[in-house]
């Protein structure tokens, strides 16, 4: 097990940004503490040796102008709330509404866009970088003075831990995610669309025009969004929309590690499961890419990557019929997920 540390950049304040290099497993994963984010995790295969598993870029200043959020921390709020304002104990806080009235991703300066603390350590059986963040009353519009810490390694099972701790002194909607995009080819010029995934959920969250949940469940049996047994992502996703951009219902009990998803991608023979404590996973398939720059030169064509994100649900500060998302005094947020490579 390794851990290299170099410096990424230099902000215009003159803050250094840190670039870290673990290798555990047979992976090596790189992360920066400018929005925490995952640049590259490269991953061996039977059939074309090792390549770079996430999409990103090659550089400092792609991830300060991250617009598709490759592979960021995402918080105070991952996803969508409408209205760009919520009501909690009779108080309505209004948010920055960045996406067409509502908040994506808590707003244009959320977690992402900030430079975190860190730290690299290793402990048992793997290799880890440390982040923490703290966020003041009214941040992005959201109530409470918070601290987060956030934990990524890789362990020498081949493993990616994920763990995400908050506390804040009020109570106040947290839902923290990581954003990475996958392409399990290990290329950026190919689209992900034959990809073969598993979802363990029966159930997934209906949405409006602009993606905002209605509050229903709907059974994924015998439409479109049913994963439950391995299928290709292409196998509808082209005909009736432009991809999914939805949240799934994890089976199981929630604050449980369970199995979340399933990819594997045929070509290349790599594979990756997800577990997960969460109640909810966004399958995004890249929808809105638009031939972005990214790195070694790729110009990522919609579909070009997938998310997984593991999360609570979009809107559940609106939404009490979805599982509660405020933390606050005696009740700490504390949530994990897995994510276990093969080839």
């Amino acid at each position: 097990m390794k851990i290299n540390k170099n410096t990424f950049g230099i902000l215009c304040d003159g803050r250094k940004v840190k670039l870290y290099t673990l290798e555990a497993g047979g992976l090596k994963f790189s992360l920066t503490n400018i929005g925490a984010a995952w640049t590259s995790l490269v991953v061996p295969s039977r059939k074309s040796g090792k390549g770079d598993v996430l999409l990103g870029f090659s550089g400092l200043d792609g991830y300060l102008n991250n617009i598709p959020f490759f592979g960021v921390t995402v918080g105070r709020f991952a996803n969508r709330i409408k209205g760009a304002a919520f009501t909690l104990n009779g108080k309505t806080h209004r948010l920055d509404a960045n996406d067409g009235g509502n908040t994506l991703h808590s707003g244009r300066r959320g977690f992402d866009k900030l430079l975190w603390k860190s730290e690299a350590y290793q402990e048992n059986e793997g290799v880890y970088v440390r982040f923490e963040l703290e966020s003041p009353d009214g941040d992005c519009g959201f109530p409470g003075n918070l601290k987060a810490v956030v934990s990524y390694g890789l362990t020498k099972s081949s493993e990616i831990i994920a763990d995400y701790q908050v506390k804040v002194d009020e109570p106040s909607p947290v839902n923290l995610t990581n954003h990475a995009y996958f392409n399990l080819t290990g290329r950026g010029d190919v689209d992900v669309l034959s990809h073969e995934v598993v979802l363990h959920s029966s159930s997934y969250l209906e949405v409006d025009e602009k993606l905002i949940p209605t509050g229903r469940y709907l059974p994924v049996q015998g439409n479109a969004f049913d994963f439950r047994t391995s299928r290709k992502i292409h196998a509808d996703a082209s005909s009736q929309f432009r991809g999914y951009d939805h949240c799934f219902v994890v089976d199981g009990e929630n604050g449980k590690l369970r199995p979340c998803a399933e990819v594997y991608e045929p070509v290349s023979g790599r594979s990756m499961k997800i577990f997960t404590t969460k109640p909810g996973v966004q399958f995004y398939t890249g929808n809105f890419l638009n031939g972005i720059r990214g790195k070694l030169g790729y110009s990522y064509a919609n579909h070009s990557g997938f998310c997984l994100e593991t999360q609570y649900m979009p809107d559940s500060p609106n939404q009490s019929v979805f599982p509660s998302c405020i933390a606050g005094p005696g009740k700490d947020y504390h949530e994990k997920s897995v994510f276990a490579f093969s080839w």
